[in-house]
């Protein structure tokens, strides 16, 4: 992963979640309120043994104080099994109303034993290059 927008991290026993956001400037629309990002997310299984991401909840919330909640089985139409030592890795995307904003999220998964547990999603920042301008 590597674009001119930062990387945000966090770890949550033996998984790290790396997420990269994208400002789709070709795909937004500024003068009706369309600002369109995508993200890459890697969740990273340092554990010993295989994990399936069953469930994911996201929490996306605008610069202008507007918050919705995403919440559903598995990600981008799948329940990935992430075995030990390896690291699945899909790009999704968000649209905003604002110029900027934020997400956060879990993500369920499942070891071989059939525990479950949540995992953190780092919060980070969607700060469009129209954040700035303000119009008079």
């Amino acid at each position: 992963m590597s674009s001119d927008y930062p990387m945000f991290e966090q770890r949550t026993k033996d998984v790290i979640i790396r997420v990269e956001p994208e400002f789709l400037a070709e795909q937004s629309s500024p003068s009706e309120s369309r600002y369109i990002w995508a993200y890459t997310v890697e969740i990273d299984n340092q554990g010993a043994t295989d994990l399936t991401v069953t469930e994911r909840f996201w929490q996306i919330a605008d610069s202008r104080g507007q918050v919705q909640e995403v919440h559903g089985k598995g990600v981008v139409g799948e329940k990935p099994v992430v075995r030990p030592g390896e690291v699945f890795r899909y790009t999704s995307g968000a649209p905003l109303t604002a110029p900027s904003g934020m997400m956060r999220g879990t993500y369920k998964v499942e070891d071989t034993d059939g525990k479950s547990y949540n995992v953190d999603i780092p919060a980070f920042v969607l700060d469009s290059p129209h954040e700035g301008l303000i119009l008079n």
